[in-house]
């Protein structure tokens, strides 16, 4: 996979949230409103699809805070520091749909391409202090970097949040598509996940209605 000088055309956006369900990838990518969200997305300048998606584990840990103005409860944060696996997906797509997606979860408006120097030279990059301006490399994969946006926090510095159930069917609907893991260890996964913990059973996750 070429790359540029000033750094690699294509990256791996790799999500641990709603965004490892193709279907809802497709709303960020093409605009429109995902079902069981309460707003519509603007989409990419790109609306081509990934050129691929494919599972994988990040060392770290998945936790639930701050209230989704989507969803209602909970939204899914990653704390790259602390002790853990965290499963995600991978999709490969050009800078500008990275910049593009970052930029709707950031609710910034698309359009313009994210200098990613630093996050690439780093491992880290802070956009700003908002819930999701925190840029991430946790790896690479096939010479190109795996890419991702968190909080600026840590996840025992704020209140857990409990996560909803069309939101949470979106992770577990994602993470099966993969093929990667079993519908338990899915269950299991996300229902010891902090904030999900005490709230959610594996046995209640896994019954949760399958997401088109």
């Amino acid at each position: 996979m070429a790359e540029q000088a000033a750094g690699p055309r294509r990256v791996w956006y790799t999500s641990y949230g709603s965004n490892t369900h193709l279907g809802r990838l497709a709303h960020y990518i093409g605009g429109g409103r995902p079902p069981g969200a309460a707003r519509a997305h603007p989409g990419c300048r790109d609306r081509r699809p990934p050129a691929v998606s494919v599972p994988v584990e990040l060392t770290g840990a998945l936790y639930f805070a701050t209230e989704s103005l989507l969803w209602g409860g909970g939204r899914a944060f990653y704390d790259p520091d602390a002790p853990g696996r965290v499963l995600a997906r991978a999709h490969l797509v050009t800078v500008g749909q990275f910049s593009d997606i970052a930029a709707q979860e950031m609710y910034r408006e698309p359009g313009t391409d994210l200098d990613l120097s630093r996050v690439l030279t780093t491992g880290r990059q802070s956009l700003g202090d908002g819930r999701y301006e925190t840029l991430v490399r946790p790896g690479t994969l096939d010479g190109l970097p795996l890419l991702t946006f968190t909080a600026p926090w840590h996840l025992d510095d704020v209140p857990w949040n409990p996560p909803s159930a069309a939101y949470l069917g979106h992770l577990r609907a994602g993470l099966r598509e993969t093929g990667a893991w079993d519908p338990a260890t899915i269950a299991a996964y996300l229902a010891a996940c902090p904030g999900a913990a005490g709230h959610w059973s594996a046995a209640e996750v896994a019954a949760l209605d399958d997401v088109s």
